[in-house]
This record gives structure tokens, C-alpha cells and sequence, in this order.
């Protein structure tokens, strides 16, 4: 996993599968099955997001700081979970790639334009 994240269909898999792992030496992976968030917080934060399907760029997004996920476990056991921080970030935007979203769609017309452009434009010189 090159980042902190992966969705099923960023790999083709058409299942509402992600794994998250924001842990500084890894190998805490969260693996969720169906996720929701249930609640997310007033208080944002702003964090640069990327993704492997749109290389070379990246942009500052603002999330909420927390969220209560529930999902499906790797022991096949519906759990509630509260994510803060970067991990709340990441299953953020995990759960957005599972819905068709990706991170530049909070950006304005303008901005996911100009993103997309750079995209095309460094992936043509690469």
C-alpha cells in the first residue's frame, strides 16, 4: 500500500472494501467492510491528500478531525470505531473512493480543473 489507504476499486474489486493504516511503524491495519461514518465532527482539519489514480499531485483538503465508522471487521464482527486525526483522514477518504469521490471533488470547479490539468500534463512529461 503506497499510502495510508486503499479502496477495493482503486484495485478494480467492485466491493465496499478498504484498509486503513496510519500507524507510524505499520502493520495496525484497519480492514472494513461496508463502512459508514456514523458521526464526524464540527472541527475540521486540513491535510495534502493524494491518491495513485490521479499520480503526481496532490491538494490540502479539509475533513472533519473525527469520525465514529462502523464496518464489518476482518473477524466478520460489525464493529463502531472512532478515527482521529490522519486516521480519520484516511478512512475519510477511503469511504469516499468506495462511494465514486475522490479527494479533489471538495475542491472548486476551478481548482479540481487546474489539479487535473497538472495530472495530465506531468503524467505526459514522466
Amino acid at each position: 500500500m503506497p499510502g495510508y489507504g486503499l479502496a477495493a476499486v482503486q484495485i478494480g474489486v467492485a466491493l465496499r472494501l478498504a484498509v486503513v493504516d496510519c500507524s507510524d511503524a505499520r502493520g495496525q491495519a484497519v480492514r472494513m467492510a461496508n463502512p459508514v461514518v456514523l458521526h464526524a465532527s464540527g472541527q475540521l482539519r486540513e491535510h495534502e491528500e493524494a491518491s495513485p489514480n490521479l499520480p503526481f499531485v496532490s491538494a490540502v483538503i479539509r475533513r472533519p478531525r473525527a469520525v465514529t465508522v462502523r464496518f464489518l471487521n476482518d473477524q466478520g464482527v460489525m464493529e463502531d470505531r472512532d478515527f482521529v486525526g490522519l486516521w480519520a483522514t484516511s478512512v475519510q477518504h477511503q469511504i469516499e473512493h468506495l462511494a465514486g469521490k475522490m479527494y479533489f471533488d471538495h475542491l472548486s470547479p476551478l481548482k479540481r480543473k487546474m489539479l487535473i490539468a497538472k495530472a495530465a500534463k506531468l503524467g505526459r512529461s514522466k
